[in-house]
């Protein structure tokens, strides 16, 4: 039996010995390496070249979302399943949205970790069902705000802020990435929140990836 080869990655040395000890009950799972900040899984990543990374969101020098940005731009085929205790809709959309393929929450059954490992493993996604369903809402909700937003003109630059606010960004990052003012950016914010008819910065990331909109 070909064995799934994991990297734990937790700040918290108590945490990534409890799941070690979980998951390797099981005879088709194999740790092969742990790390405890950002910087560190990645060099374990493309040293070990593990199946799955489970990747905590809350760490020292690089956060999870971070982390997993940087994984993605080295190789997109990294199978990364993120590991919070937030059942944040914006955590959870910002993350798949930069390419993770599992969310699970720390407090969930061990079952539903080993199942997101597995199932991650074979080439499917895997949310928390706790969660699932919420993203299901924001995805609906934006399909009935569509029609009202089809006919919307975005200008080149809000279609650029637009891109980043789907990659995660805040305004800050996006002020920097682009060479303006965050001010600047808060007012980009605010025209592209009433052109496309929306409420939060989830919202909008949604429409960015429903409408298949990518940076110019």
């Amino acid at each position: 039996m070909k064995k799934i080869n994991i990297l734990i990655v937790d700040d918290h040395a108590l945490v990534r010995q409890g799941l070690k000890q979980i998951l390797e009950l099981e005879k088709d799972l194999e740790i092969i390496g742990q790390a405890g900040d950002g910087e560190d899984a990645i060099q374990k990543v493309q040293q070990l070249k593990p199946d799955i990374v489970l990747l905590d969101i809350n760490m020292p020098k690089l956060n999870g979302i971070q982390t997993l940005r940087r994984l993605k731009d080295i190789d997109k085929t990294i199978k990364v399943i993120m590991l919070t205790f937030h059942e944040d809709q914006e955590y959870l959309y910002e993350t798949i949205n930069l390419g993770a393929n599992g969310y699970v929450l720390k407090d969930a059954e061990s079952e539903g970790l080993i199942q997101a490992v597995r199932d991650v493993f074979k080439g499917s996604s895997y949310i928390h069902p706790s969660l699932a369903s919420g993203l299901v809402r924001e995805f609906n909700k934006v399909d009935s705000l569509k029609s009202e937003a089809d006919n919307t003109k975005l200008t080149r630059r809000e279609y650029e802020v637009l891109t980043l606010i789907a990659e995660g960004l805040n305004n800050k990052e996006i002020a920097n990435s682009l060479f303006i003012s965050e001010k600047t950016v808060k007012n980009h914010v605010s025209n592209i929140f009433k052109k496309i008819n929306v409420n939060d910065r989830t919202q909008a990331a949604i429409y960015a990836y429903k409408q298949n909109i990518k940076k110019i």
